[in-house]
């Protein structure tokens, strides 16, 4: 009796192709997976506008390597989205730094993958001349952390983007007015007591405590904003200033006692601490409401912005939509 052979009986080789002959099943499942995987490759080669990625933008698939495990799906990821550049004002306060970091935080998360990156006009660092020259060669969006049409916006901005030729920029239009805005201010006052109770009260009133402009745009920008938060809360609203323009905060506040408004609380149009917004909330008989910050509203408003900015003509040098607030 012989003992039972244990090698495996050789498989013929499939037939050549036109020979007639017939596939074997498993043949043909590797081809297909061969196919798969390199037609799965060959469109990731391809960008969402139909150009081709640059070869180190990609990445071997997963299909080539049956034998790795499989990865968790990965964040939706912008790679060819120009970078969103806020800008803001700066402060010697440290809390203002903090507050704009975490809005940013709030972006990122809104819109994981999209290069998201912070430049100051002035007092704190990042400077936004230094952010510029870190994206030499990209496209980039300046969306203003400022509330309207101030000198800032008119004329820091696009002098910046000027003075750096060597990055494709937009300059988006400032936050305000907008909705969205009149929305975080309100979910601030109410932080700070407001009784939505109050809609229509004849002892009710707010004022809107904005920084001060010596440009026209940039105080019918905050009146315009105040009309919106009026209209939102039922009583009315008076826009005060800082500095560079009237009323005051003290100011406005006398005028609607002696209205008879004596339920007043202070809105904060301010996007972070700073001095500024400090003097406003210390003249509150009542309350005052903190800074929008890193409200939802004001995270959305910035994408919304940067979007509005990207939906114009492509830049060549430089887009502005500061008109089209």
């Amino acid at each position: 009796m012989t003992e039972p052979s244990t090698q495996q009986p050789r498989q013929s080789p499939p037939p050549p192709a036109g020979s007639g002959g017939t596939v074997p099943l498993d043949s043909t499942a590797q081809l297909l997976t061969r196919i798969t995987a390199q037609l799965g490759t060959q469109l990731s080669l391809v960008s969402r506008n139909g150009t081709r990625r640059p070869m180190h933008r990609t990445r071997p698939s997963d299909t080539l390597r049956p034998s790795a495990a499989p990865r968790p799906p990965a964040a939706p990821r912008s790679p060819d989205a120009p970078t969103l550049l806020v800008v803001a004002h700066g402060s010697r306060d440290p809390q203002a730094l903090r507050t704009v970091m975490a809005l940013l935080d709030r972006v990122r998360d809104l819109r994981p993958g999209l290069d998201v990156r912070l430049g100051h006009i002035e007092l704190n660092r990042p400077f936004l001349p230094d952010t510029l020259d870190g994206l030499r060669g990209a496209d980039a969006v300046l969306v203003p952390l400022l509330l309207g049409r101030g000198h800032h916006v008119k004329h820091d901005l696009p002098a910046a983007a000027a003075a750096a030729p060597a990055v494709r920029t937009r300059v988006a239009a400032p936050l305000g007015p907008h909705p969205l805005l009149v929305e975080a201010l309100y979910g601030r006052l109410v932080e700070a007591g407001w009784d939505p109770a109050d809609q229509g009260s004849r002892s009710a009133a707010v004022v809107l405590a904005a920084a001060g402009s010596r440009e026209p745009d940039s105080a019918q920008d905050t009146r315009r904003t105040a009309r919106m938060l009026a209209e939102r809360l039922g009583v009315p609203v008076v826009p005060a200033y800082a500095s560079a323009a009237t009323p005051t905060v003290p100011a406005a506040l006398r005028a609607l006692a002696a209205r008879g408004r004596h339920r007043t609380f202070v809105a904060s149009y301010f996007t972070a601490p700073g001095r500024f917004a400090s003097a406003a909330a210390g003249a509150a008989p009542r309350a005052a409401a903190v800074p929008l910050g890193a409200h939802p509203a004001m995270a959305r408003l910035l994408l919304h912005r940067y979007d509005q900015a990207l939906s114009a003509t492509a830049p060549s040098g430089m887009v502005s939509l500061l008109a089209s607030a």
